[in-house]
């Protein structure tokens, strides 16, 4: 399986032609630092760091992300004619669905089974990282919606050119899932789960707008989960040292091999993006009996806390609610922060004050018999998500009124 490397897609309006690339070192810093969203200190889109250059080169770098895994680069470049970058799309030629967070091995099958090939296929997301952030990258100052729809374009293109089954754009913001969907691509939506901190001076105003029996219980919650001698640490910046990353990793292999068969990450990786953007991650750790024992990754944005990976060496009662949720609640609402999305799925956290969010995900698929079998599907899927985020938002642990 091997995409044209270094080719272009001529887009049949002319200004603009999409150069695609296998690294990000086909991109400057600087080139990458004025699209939307991808540094700190633009007014336009708040930073995200999944799309920043240090996040997606340690990927790449770090070999996580590249053709051995499956993960074979295929970015976008848009460019005027005078080679200015204008917008840009992370991007990769994948051979499986795995490390994706938008389930289409049942897609996959189905085609499959009657006689068509679905891999190789394009996927246009950040690897491993079910968090919603830009996907379709226009430089600041330019026409978003002329940037957006030229890049879509250039993702359908791309998939017929190579003869890809389909291309995916996964947890894209909402204006972008729109624009996907305008130039062809089918919508998907699911659901994750996101504390939204409605300007609480502390964790105990929080409680507080919740209703009495669900306060009590959160309360009881965060004692028992320290209970044992256990005490909780914010780790960033100069904090994580290699020995901090080495105890950290430990936790995620343990979590991973049980949960997944084969983790994703590899030491390498934390450890660039402990040299890249330290500043941007907060590792809340569990300590006992001097040791670390358990401990959550998290990233920081311009308004957002993003949750990811967690592990453990010792088992306690409640341990994983606290490092994970309630810690990083009480960081948002130290830091100020707008949101904290603590990664896919999970009802069990809407009783700690996490609501119901809808995803969403955009789908193009070359074929046509496969492309109409989906959007059926799609049809009922959206009314699902909607009618259960719904229920779920009414069972919230507010009070009422």
């Amino acid at each position: 399986m091997r995409a044209k490397e270094g080719g272009d897609l001529k887009l049949d309006k002319g200004e603009f032609v999409i150069r695609i690339v296998p690294s990000f070192g086909d991109f400057t810093r600087e080139e990458w630092d004025q699209l939307s969203g991808t540094s700190r200190g633009a007014s336009d889109t708040p930073y995200n760091p999944f799309v920043s250059y240090d996040f997606l080169s340690a990927l790449e770098d770090s070999g996580c992300a590249a053709r051995a895994t499956g993960w074979q680069g295929q970015h976008l470049r848009l460019e005027a004619p005078d080679g200015s970058l204008l917008g840009a799309v992370p991007c990769y030629l994948k051979s499986h669905s795995q490390g994706e967070y938008v389930f289409d091995h049942g897609w996959a099958d189905a085609f499959e089974r009657a006689g068509g090939r679905y891999y190789p296929k394009l996927q246009a997301s950040v690897p491993f990282t079910p968090a919603t952030g830009p996907r379709l990258l226009a430089r600041r100052g330019t026409d978003e919606e002329t940037v957006r729809a030229a890049l879509a374009a250039g993702l359908k293109a791309l998939t017929d050119q190579i003869g890809a089954s389909s291309a995916h754009v996964t947890f894209a913001r909402e204006p972008e899932a729109e624009a996907l969907e305008e130039a062809g691509f089918l919508r998907r939506n699911d659901q994750q789960f996101h504390f939204f901190n409605e300007g609480y001076g502390s964790y105990d105003d929080f409680l507080a707008s919740l209703a009495s029996r669900k306060r009590k219980a959160l309360k009881k919650e965060r004692r028992t989960a320290v209970e044992n001698g256990i005490d909780i640490e914010w780790l960033t910046g100069s904090d994580l040292t290699e020995a901090v990353w080495d105890d950290f990793f430990r936790f995620y292999m343990d979590t991973g091999s049980r949960k997944w068969g084969r983790p994703y990450l590899n030491r390498r990786y934390y450890s660039l993006i402990g040299e890249r953007m330290a500043d941007d991650i907060l590792l809340v750790m569990a300590r006992r009996n001097g040791r670390f024992i358990a401990g959550a990754i998290n990233f920081i944005g311009g308004d957002t806390l993003f949750g990811r990976n967690w592990g453990c060496v010792e088992d306690h009662p409640f341990l994983h609610f606290e490092v994970c949720y309630h810690q990083a609640i009480d960081f948002a609402i130290d830091r100020k922060l707008k949101v904290v999305e603590a990664g896919a799925q999970g009802e069990h956290k809407l009783a700690r004050g996490y609501m119901p969010v809808k995803t969403h995900s955009a789908h193009y698929l070359a074929h046509p018999g496969l492309r109409r079998a989906v959007a059926d599907y799609l049809v009922r899927e959206r009314a699902e998500v909607t009618a259960v985020g719904e229920y779920l938002e009414e069972r919230g642990p507010f009070r009422k009124g």
